[in-house]
């Protein structure tokens, strides 16, 4: 069965498939959106051992023609060079304006891949099928494309929305259990953000979604997505409330930056510890009850999942230096950073009107556990 979820931006409509078997099907849903039987599809070395053969089976099956880039996984790939190699085979593809770019992969693929669609030609149409959970909850929806710079994550960068998102739940069963679980700390991020009765639901659900449960991934996958569709409606390209969608990102951010986005800590995992630190902040801030942080990491734990910065492996910069890398995120505005805090579990709000000492002291605490 699969489920669909409608992003109804006015001229720039799109679906969001979710269900089990959809790269099997891929041609059935991709076809009926192409001005010519042929697309070209980008990945990495890991997804495309797993997954690429799959894709162009389907696709060569409904008549359509397939040509393919893998570049190597990891974060490292949302560079500048991985970047122009990207738009360069594009070019020497012939890749046309009304052609349609497939993203095959998890976070990475999908915000560089989103970002060559949206320069080539000014604009051309990308597919995303999202491999990892992390991708399939938050980046392949809403138009967030980009790549990383020396300053800071997602710093260069466009909107550009896709024309389609395929959802296999199926492709989540051959993450490792890290990996899996990185993409878990987006999911609690929406229960955290805006629906109490969602985080409810994960406390007591979250075992059997680790554990393989098919119709347990998908309904998180749906209301995870659901959830952001209905962010980005109302504000496309985060002006207010989309801003939202970044609780615990200025943390994880940071963290990002001083571990040299590598595998010592993931992206879902820095999120997870930057939404504990937001509601720590939250917290003493008098915003709300200190049962909230705790309740928070008490499920991470059941999870088995990182909580606190002694969870990151090697050294760390002193609060200080965490507010320095703090002090470049995207988030800013006139100077001032913008936090997403909370008034308790599925109540978030953004604000400026943070004191960098009560930053400060929590990154210290942080740091000290």
């Amino acid at each position: 069965m699969t489920d669909t979820v409608h992003v109804a931006l006015p001229g720039r409509e799109y679906e969001i498939q979710i269900g089990e078997g959809l790269i099997a099907q891929a041609g059935k849903f991709i076809g009926p959106i192409l001005h010519r039987p042929r697309v070209a599809i980008v990945t990495d070395e890991n997804v495309a051992a797993l997954h690429l053969p799959l894709l162009t089976d389907a696709l060569n099956g409904q008549g359509i023609e397939a040509t393919a880039l893998t570049l190597p996984a990891g974060e490292a790939t949302k560079s500048w060079p991985h970047f122009e190699r990207t738009v360069e085979w594009m070019l020497a593809e012939k890749v046309e304006r009304r052609d349609i770019v497939i993203a095959l992969g998890g976070g990475v693929i999908g915000d560089l891949v989103g970002f060559a669609a949206a320069v080539l030609r000014r604009g051309i149409r990308f597919v995303q099928v999202p491999t990892s959970l992390l991708a399939q909850v938050d980046s392949s929806v809403g138009g967030k494309t980009g790549i990383n710079a020396p300053q800071g994550k997602n710093l260069i960068g466009a909107f550009h929305q896709p024309s389609l998102v395929l959802a296999d739940i199926d492709v989540l069963d051959t993450m490792t259990p890290r990996d899996f679980l990185a993409g878990y700390g987006e999911v609690v991020k929406y229960g955290l953000l805006g629906d109490a009765a969602f985080f409810d639901w994960l406390e007591s659900e979250g075992p059997a979604l680790a554990a393989g449960d098919k119709a347990v991934r998908a309904r998180a996958v749906h209301r995870s997505v659901e959830m952001k569709a209905e962010i980005v409606l109302r504000d496309e390209t985060e002006q207010g409330d989309r801003a939202l969608l970044n609780l615990g990102h200025t943390f994880c951010h940071a963290l990002e930056a001083a571990t040299g986005y590598s595998d010592r800590l993931l992206h879902g995992e820095g999120v997870a510890i930057g939404c504990g630190l937001a509601f720590e902040l939250s917290a003493r801030m008098g915003l709300c009850s200190q049962e909230d942080p705790s309740r928070l990491r008490a499920h991470l734990q059941t999870m088995g999942m990182k909580r606190d910065l002694s969870d990151i492996p090697g050294d760390l910069p002193d609060a200080d230096g965490l507010l320095a890398l703090m002090a470049q995120d995207k988030k800013v505005v006139d100077g001032q950073l913008r936090f997403i805090l909370a008034r308790g579990i599925g109540d978030a709000f953004v604000t400026a009107e943070v004191n960098p000492a009560d930053v400060h002291a929590v990154l210290s605490e942080a740091l000290t556990r």
